[in-house]
């Protein structure tokens, strides 16, 4: 599947992801929906810090794959793909074991920009852990006489 591609469904997003940071963290795509990605982790000892908690940048990669999916498959007609341009993330607790899930949901979607927010929860208790903000730029292809997009 080159870079262009778009998965058709929830298999081929665990796919697209397999040999990369998601596939390699265990994350696990649930839905893709064009106004909600949904999306699981495991807590494993080597997402953790050394205090037994589940690291923040762990967390972030969660909401940040589950926001980058939603761009993808939400990319203007003729885009060429997409940069996080800026992202934020508050964290409200942690998980010590078990899962944490994802959902993130469009707040924005233009032309030049995306912009997404994902809630990341401990499922067993359903408490929030995290929220998080990302600002998509979409790319276009260059125009080959000019070099602009």
């Amino acid at each position: 599947m080159n870079r262009l591609s778009v998965p058709g469904n929830v298999h081929e997003w665990n796919v697209y992801g397999k040999e990369f940071l998601p596939g390699h963290l265990g994350i696990e795509i649930l839905s893709v929906q064009p106004d909600e990605v949904r999306a699981r982790m495991t807590v494993q000892k080597n997402l953790c810090a050394p205090n037994g908690f589940l690291h923040a940048a762990a967390i972030v990669a969660l909401a940040d794959t589950s926001c980058g999916y939603a761009t993808i498959n939400t990319l203007p007609a003729g885009a060429n793909g997409f940069t996080t341009i800026e992202l934020k993330a508050n964290f409200l607790g942690t998980a010590l074991e078990g899962s944490v899930s994802c959902i993130a949901k469009p707040v924005h979607r233009g032309r030049a920009t995306q912009v997404w927010d994902a809630e990341v929860r401990e499922d067993t208790s359903g408490k929030i852990i995290g929220l998080f903000r990302c600002t998509q730029m979409i790319l276009w292809p260059k125009d080959s006489d000019t070099g602009r997009a």
